[in-house]
């Protein structure tokens, strides 16, 4: 199974280089469609609900403090995709990449997954509660798909 620095690298391979906020998003609704397209995880991390929106804290922590990501910045290998899980992300890089990091984290913050790990803090508060894949795999799957 790839990693979130695999999936990460493949996104950056992909769409260029963003901001980190960017690749967390897209890192998460990565996560998110292949739950409901694959039946599976793409990568074995867990998300958290941040104040900001989903979080994966192992990439978190590869660009704290860095604005903008580039390939050469994460360390993942894209070749572990399977052709499956290619076509997952790149489905998620076609419909997501042209956003805005502040418009995905908007989106996020309207959605039933990241609401119900948040539920209890208020808006800005930290927090780090884990984002329940059956959750995403609920809500993502119940939404109609063109």
């Amino acid at each position: 199974m790839p990693s979130v620095f695999d999936v990460a690298a493949y996104i950056l391979s992909r769409c260029g280089a963003m901001s980190a906020m960017k690749l967390q998003k897209l890192v998460y609704y990565s996560q998110a469609w292949s739950l409901v397209w694959d039946d599976e995880t793409l990568f074995p991390e867990a998300i958290e609900a941040w104040a900001n929106g989903p979080v994966v804290r192992e990439l978190y922590e590869k660009h704290r403090g860095i604005f903008k990501v580039d390939q050469g910045m994460i360390e993942g290998d894209p070749s572990l995709l399977t052709p499956s899980q290619k076509e997952t992300v790149d489905a998620v890089c076609d419909a997501y990449c042209t956003s805005t990091a502040q418009m995905l984290s908007d989106m996020t913050h309207a959605e039933a997954p990241w609401r119900n790990a948040r539920r209890g803090l208020s808006d800005g508060e930290r927090g780090d509660r884990v984002i329940s894949l059956a959750d995403m795999a609920e809500y993502y799957g119940s939404l109609p798909q063109s």
